[in-house]
């Protein structure tokens, strides 16, 4: 089995890169999704964050209020640490399932979308690692633009995360979506849908056998 290490920033493209994966019959499985569904009212997740967090970030119905929580851990290191280490341990166990599943549908490469690859030290996992990558500069622009937020709350959503230029010093290819959305296409297909559907290597068949040990 491949696992692909897609990651990236935020407004750095990484989202469009893995809708490529898709439309290319490549299943993908999102980090952000799993981390969501941790945090569905009545989890084991969400009862910890309550608990260290409060009812304030709360909505109405119960479920966890996303933009306040987020609000919260982006203006405040030590509480997004706190968040990361208290849910780090569903969201690992929730990634390898969804992973289990495609592999049992027979999918032998498959994408783990992550933001937090290399902070949550699961680029050991996955080769190739992808990064999709951005200037600063647009980044920000981007991120403005997408969110419609001042520079100020921007730069803390950005400065939250590692940057992308040490990122891409951890990457086994690097895409550059600086340009046009036909500039990323042609990168995605030259280079990455060429490299990730190779035949597999020997070791990626005993990571299947990792795998199946864990069941």
């Amino acid at each position: 089995m491949r696992i692909i290490g897609l990651t990236g920033g935020i407004a750095s493209g990484k989202s469009t890169v893995s809708n490529l994966f898709k439309s290319h019959g490549v299943p993908v499985v999102d980090a952000d999704v799993v981390a969501r569904d941790v945090l569905k009212k009545g989890t084991g997740g969400w009862k910890k964050v309550v608990a260290a967090f409060g009812e304030d970030i709360l909505l109405a119905d119960g479920e966890v209020n996303r933009p306040r929580l987020g609000q919260i851990v982006f203006s405040d290191p030590e509480k997004r640490q706190l968040l990361n280490r208290i849910l780090a341990s569903y969201i690992s166990s929730g990634i390898f399932w969804e992973i289990v599943k495609l592999w049992k549908k027979g999918f032998k490469v498959i994408v783990l979308d992550i933001p937090l690859l290399f902070e949550a030290k699961m680029e050991k996992w996955t080769k190739p690692i992808i990064v999709v990558w951005v200037d600063p500069e647009t980044q920000l622009r981007r991120l403005m633009a997408r969110d419609r937020t001042s520079e100020e709350d921007a730069g803390k959503r950005i400065n939250a995360q590692m940057s992308l230029d040490l990122k891409r010093t951890k990457a086994d290819l690097v895409i550059d979506n600086t340009g046009s959305l036909e500039d990323l296409n042609e990168q995605f297909r030259k280079v990455v849908l060429f490299e990730v559907t190779k035949p597999l290597r020997w070791t990626e068949f005993g990571l299947t056998s990792v795998l199946v040990s864990k069941l």
